[in-house]
Order: C-alpha cells, then sequence, then structure tokens
C-alpha cells in the first residue's frame, strides 16, 4: 500500500511540474510571442490605458499620437493619425480591434513604455504610470507627399527612397493606400481586407509585393561580371539582334544588331543580348553569390514586422525562393525576366549599395526613441548590412549608369546641375489579372542615385499595369523625389 501511495504521490508532483513549467514558459519565456497573436487582445486592451508615444516625421511632424476618451477607470487612449493616408504605409495603425500593423507593430514596445520588462515591472510595483516613448523617424514629410502625388498620378506602385551612407529611409510610398483612421470601422476593414483585393490597399507595395524587375537587375548582373573578373568595362562582347537561349529566342528591342560592344554603351542602351550572354558567362553560382549579398533571398533587415515583408529572387511554383543549384534560365534571370521577382525596398538597396561605394547599409525607418522627458533613450546606429561589391566596381557602374540617364534609356529622370546614376527597367505583364487580364500592361521602372560624384539619395520607383516605360512613367517619379530631397537638405 505505501509503495502504491509513493507512486501516486510521484505522479501527482510530476503533473505538478509540468503544469508549473507550462505556465512559466506561457508567461515568462513566450509572453512576447503571445501578446503579439492578435487573437490575444487582453494586452491591446490593456495598452489603451497607456498613452501611446507619438510617432514623428524627420522634421517633427507628428504622424501618430493618440488622445483620451472617457474618465477615470475607464478612461482609454485612441490612436489617431493627423495625415491620414499619406503615411498609411509604412507606419500602419494600431487598434483593440483588428491589433497592429508595419511600424506601429515592430516597435511596439517603445511606443507602450514596455521596451524593459523590469521597467514595467517596477513602475508597477512603485505606482509610477506607464507611458509610451516617442519616435522619430527618417521619413521626409515633403518627399513622401512628392512620392503620394506623383504615384496617384502614375498609378498603382511603389517609392522608396534610402540614404546610401546610413540607411535612413527617407520615403517608402504605396499606391493605393489608406486612412488608418478608418480602420475602426467594421465594414471599412472588411472592404479594405477582402472586396479590394485587387487594389489591396492594406498591403504594402513597397514591401510586400514583389514584380519582375526587369533591365533594373542588369546593374546586378553587371556586378556579378565586373566582380568575378568575367568582364572589364573594356570587354567586349557581340551583341546580334537575338540568341537563342533555352530553345526560345532572346531579343533586343527591334531586334537592334548592335555588334561587339562594352559595358557602359551595353548599359546605356539596355542591350538584352549583352546582358544574356554575360549571365551565361558568369555561370549561376556568381550571380546568385551576387544576388544574396545585395539581399535577394532573405527577408529584408528592415524594422518591420518580419510576415509583413516578402524576399526577393527567383520564386518557384510554390513561392519558395529558388537558388545556385535550381534549375533556371541564367540568361533570362540576367536582363530581369525569367520567374525573378523583387521588391521596390529590394531595388532600392542594390541603388543604395553601388551608391555607397559597395558597402549596404542596413535600412531603417526609426531615427531615434525620445522619453517623456524629451531624453533621448536610444539612437539609430547605422550599420553595415553587407558589401556586395568592392569600391572599385561601383565606380565602374556608377559611370556605366551615369550614361543611361545623359543619353540612354533614362532620360527622363536627369535633374538640371546634378549628375544622376540610374536605370531604367519595362517588364512585360501581358495577362496579369491584377491589370485586368489585358496584353499590353508593363510593370515600369527607374532605380538610382544622386548626385552620382556624390550620393545622398538612392531611389526605387515602380508602376503597375501601365502601358507606359520606365523612363515615361518611373524616372520622373525618381527625379521629382530626388529633387524634394535633394533641396531640402
Amino acid at each position: 500500500m505505501n509503495r502504491q501511495i509513493i507512486k501516486l504521490f510521484a505522479f501527482i508532483i510530476v503533473l505538478f511540474a509540468v503544469l508549473v513549467g507550462f505556465t512559466s514558459y506561457w508567461s515568462v519565456f513566450d509572453a512576447k510571442a503571445l501578446k503579439e497573436k492578435n487573437v490575444n487582445q487582453r494586452p491591446l486592451l490593456e495598452q489603451q490605458q497607456i498613452p501611446r508615444g507619438r510617432i514623428l516625421a524627420s522634421d517633427g511632424t507628428v504622424i501618430a499620437k493618440s488622445f483620451s476618451k472617457g474618465h477615470g477607470s475607464g478612461k482609454r487612449y485612441i490612436r489617431h493619425y493627423p495625415l491620414g493616408a499619406l503615411f498609411g504605409h509604412p507606419i500602419g495603425y494600431s487598434f483593440v480591434q483588428y491589433g497592429q500593423s508595419e511600424f506601429e507593430k515592430s516597435h511596439n514596445s517603445e511606443l507602450t513604455g514596455e521596451e524593459s520588462e523590469f521597467g514595467s515591472i517596477f513602475d508597477q510595483l512603485t505606482g509610477t504610470k506607464q507611458e509610451g516613448e516617442q519616435i522619430v523617424t527618417n521619413l521626409d514629410l515633403h518627399a513622401q507627399e512628392v512620392a503620394m502625388g506623383d504615384l496617384e498620378a502614375a498609378g498603382h506602385g511603389a517609392v522608396v527612397a534610402i540614404e546610401p551612407s546610413t540607411g535612413a529611409v527617407k520615403v517608402m510610398a504605396s499606391n493605393p493606400g489608406y486612412n488608418p483612421n478608418s480602420i475602426p470601422n467594421e465594414k471599412t476593414f472588411k472592404r479594405l481586407s477582402y472586396t479590394e483585393k485587387v487594389n489591396a490597399p492594406l498591403v504594402n507595395r513597397a514591401s510586400f509585393a514583389r514584380y519582375p524587375p526587369g533591365s533594373t537587375f542588369k546593374v546586378v548582373t553587371a556586378a556579378a561580371g565586373l566582380e568575378s573578373g568575367v568582364i572589364t568595362p573594356e570587354t567586349a562582347i557581340n551583341a546580334p539582334g537575338s540568341i537563342i537561349d533555352e530553345g526560345h529566342e532572346l531579343a533586343n528591342d527591334y531586334h537592334e544588331d548592335f555588334g561587339p560592344i562594352t559595358l557602359d554603351f551595353a548599359l546605356t542602351n539596355s542591350v538584352n543580348t549583352w546582358f544574356g550572354q554575360l549571365g551565361q558567362k558568369v555561370g549561376n553560382k556568381n550571380l546568385f553569390s551576387m544576388m544574396e549579398a545585395f539581399g535577394f533571398g532573405s527577408i529584408p533587415p528592415l524594422d518591420l514586422p518580419e510576415e509583413e515583408m516578402l524576399p526577393s529572387g527567383v520564386v518557384g511554383e510554390h513561392g519558395e525562393i529558388l537558388h545556385r543549384k535550381d534549375p533556371v534560365d541564367l540568361a533570362r534571370v540576367a536582363i530581369g525576366q525569367e520567374r525573378l521577382l523583387a521588391t521596390p525596398l529590394q531595388i532600392a538597396m542594390v541603388a543604395a549599395g553601388v551608391a555607397n561605394g559597395g558597402k549596404l547599409m542596413k535600412p531603417q525607418i526609426w531615427n531615434r526613441v525620445v522619453d517623456a522627458d524629451g531624453s533621448v533613450t536610444k539612437r539609430m546606429d547605422p550599420s553595415v548590412y553587407s558589401e556586395p561589391i568592392s569600391k572599385k566596381t561601383a565606380a565602374e557602374l556608377t559611370t556605366a549608369m551615369e550614361g543611361v540617364v545623359d543619353e540612354g534609356t533614362g532620360t527622363n529622370a536627369a535633374i538640371s546641375g546634378v549628375p544622376v546614376a540610374g536605370k531604367t527597367g519595362t517588364a512585360e505583364t501581358p495577362g496579369n489579372e491584377a491589370c485586368g487580364g489585358g496584353e499590353e500592361e508593363n510593370q515600369a521602372w527607374f532605380m538610382g542615385f544622386a548626385p552620382a560624384n556624390d550620393p545622398k539619395i538612392a531611389i526605387a520607383a515602380s508602376v503597375e499595369c501601365t502601358e507606359q516605360f520606365g523612363n515615361d512613367v518611373a524616372a520622373p517619379i525618381f527625379r521629382d523625389v530626388a529633387e524634394a530631397i535633394l533641396n531640402g537638405e
């Protein structure tokens, strides 16, 4: 009998230990994950009792703030966005009904004053009222206005502008956008989420939409050729009007035969057969290594929730990112076609890496965190994400990209008195359901930086479902946003 009692007692002890273990894990070790689940509204209800910190543009303009409603124990703080749709992306929203998104979600701990768990516990013990800290972003108010205005005139698309030397994100615009103040309205939220699937206003096209990059990708192919030693700027490759690749024709515009040409001429005139052959010469290993060094194949290192960003790359049948050992049509990858898809953020990162002499800085929206007393508690520390190319290769690419704007396919990106380096892209997207299934629609691009001799800003602009080319519709957006930033310095 005593033996049975001992066994029962031991069994109860084990069960109790398991219960304590699971409870401890959920309440301590996995508390953050539990809080972040949208179905768990308790933290959101608790946060409504905390004056959430403001979010500011770089010039101090208020993008998000909270106002109080009610009195006493029923007092709640409700989020408000004074600029409406202007910064719907990338700031997102924070409401008890639907949780948080984008910047509001990724910086929730600072905005609610929970950056330190021990600090929060100390506040509770001492009776100190928890208060959120405010965050000053790198976002440029005027440049964001220019980007959104140009996108609204051009069509659906996105613009990303990055300061090459620091990684500071100055502009992240996505059209169509939405007014975050309308999110608490259930009918509006359902319409934005489900009814408007094609327009997808809640999708940040800058970081969560992927498009064929077209000829903007030729900069990456050229980088791989130069870094691997396959070519120098003086290497001539014969560029006929068309070549046969994987049993299919790969052709230049109008089947123009250019003969033997070098990098500068090939990039200036965006010669498909030259870059297709270069891709074949470079090979899978070198091209994919260069892509990965620029960030392809990985979630971007931006301060937004990882689940709200997409990796760029060659996309397989089931949405997976393909790698160097997977079978791909390398010549078509090299000219930005095949199954290659990229976000505007990724293409902006390529431009920023070249602009910064081969050092790609980690892109960041936030700049500094300020407490209730006005003291800066944390400040963005620029850090190198990768070094995909040498300073020499960056200079050689810059020279070639200047030719694109000076006399090539990107002349509409030119800024008076300012040297500009860039690359156009026009990817044909016939039959795209998002564009209505027509046969003439393109994905138009321009990526580049200015001034070319002392880069202050790198920009990618992309427009969906347009019958125009990159130089017609995307290059002017680049120019306007670049001017807004350069003139505002």
